[in-house]
């Protein structure tokens, strides 16, 4: 046998053959599989995850996007990546790519280095048979929730921060989507670089997405988890949530009379580059009302970078940057005049 009728076997003893062994998945699951197409967008710890895992299961065309470059923290849980990635700052998405195409070459790998907003997925859509979440942040969930609704596409949201894990399966028309569960759904302030993250955590929102994702694609839609799932590695905890009635009629992004409002300007992050200043402004879609106390106290247990408070402000500066919070949510990220860079530095400690 050839190494290309290898890749594209799954017969007894090739590539997938494991895979189709599964009764029931089998052959008619993988040839689902081989006709997909998957959006991830994201390339950090659950977008890398997904990935490599998906490419080796043999979904046909992956698509990554991701804005960041690799950094050495990110070796700790990013599986794709290498040292050399991290002392060039390979950009995140074509590191993966070059990755993905020596695990399996026999599919179709595209990266796009690109701040996602809704243009931009937009764009990326065309095909798109699943959005998986590789994201860190809800602006950029919020965007994706109703741009999978507008075009009836599923996606799969996860997260995870510390020791703790979350991940539910939306499909447009059938389940609420992520802004019916708005009120079910945590939306604390803590991220990887805030709060940390247990490597395991990732790999759990990894195994239970990509399992989805496999029934999905594979035709086997009956035995998706109609649950929202959760749990923590570190206390021993998981919860599996009923959410069906969360479903919401007059929901904007998916009821009767949807509007998809996270598509428009006016209820999505801001961003501004400050004309000389060398400084990008960040407003969140809505008005916050921040604990500058409680939020100086967690930037200073980071221990790495210099915090400094008044009634008005706390800034934290972390070379090259340095980043001013207003008790409204507003940011200045000092030090750039990048968008992409600059909303990068205010997800790493805002989420």
């Amino acid at each position: 046998m050839s190494h290309s009728e290898d890749i594209n076997s799954s017969g007894r003893d090739g590539r997938y053959s494991r895979q189709v062994r599964f009764a029931p998945f089998g052959a008619e699951g993988q040839a689902g599989l081989a006709r997909s197409s998957v959006l991830i967008i994201g390339a950090g710890a659950l977008g890398t995850g997904i990935a490599e895992t998906l490419a080796r299961c043999g979904v046909g065309r992956l698509i990554l996007a991701d804005r960041d470059y690799v950094e050495w923290s990110n070796l700790q849980r990013q599986q794709l990546y290498t040292e050399a990635d991290a002392s060039s700052r390979m950009p995140k998405a074509e590191a993966a790519k070059a990755r993905l195409e020596q695990i399996n070459s026999g599919i179709v790998i595209e990266a796009h280095v690109l701040d996602v907003r809704a243009e931009e997925l937009e764009g990326l859509l065309p095909g798109v048979d699943l959005i998986m979440d590789g994201t860190d942040n809800f602006d950029t969930r919020l965007i994706i929730n109703d741009m999978a609704q507008k075009h009836g596409i599923p996606w799969i949201y996860g997260a995870c921060v510390g020791s703790y894990g979350i991940t539910y399966t939306i499909l447009p028309g059938e389940t609420p989507c992520l802004n019916c569960l708005l009120g079910t759904v945590p939306l604390g302030g803590d991220t990887c670089d805030t709060a940390g993250i247990l490597p395991q955590a990732v790999q759990l929102v990894t195994a239970n997405g990509t399992a989805e994702a496999l029934k999905l694609l594979g035709g086997r839609q009956g035995q998706l988890r109609d649950k929202l799932l959760s749990f923590d590695v570190w206390r021993n905890e998981h919860q599996e949530i009923g959410v069906k009635a969360a479903k919401k009629a007059d929901c904007p992004s998916c009821g009767s009379h949807a509007i998809y409002p996270y598509l428009t300007a006016a209820n999505t992050e801001r961003s501004d580059v400050l004309c000389g200043r060398d400084t990008v402004q960040i407003r969140p879609a809505h008005r916050q009302k921040l604990d500058l106390q409680e939020t100086a106290a967690r930037l200073s247990r980071l221990g790495s970078g210099k915090v400094e408070s008044n009634p008005y402000l706390v800034s934290f500066t972390e070379e090259p940057y340095r980043l001013v919070i207003f008790a409204d949510g507003r940011a200045l990220i000092h030090g750039t005049s990048d968008v992409a860079a600059a909303r990068s530095v205010y997800h790493r400690y805002f989420g």
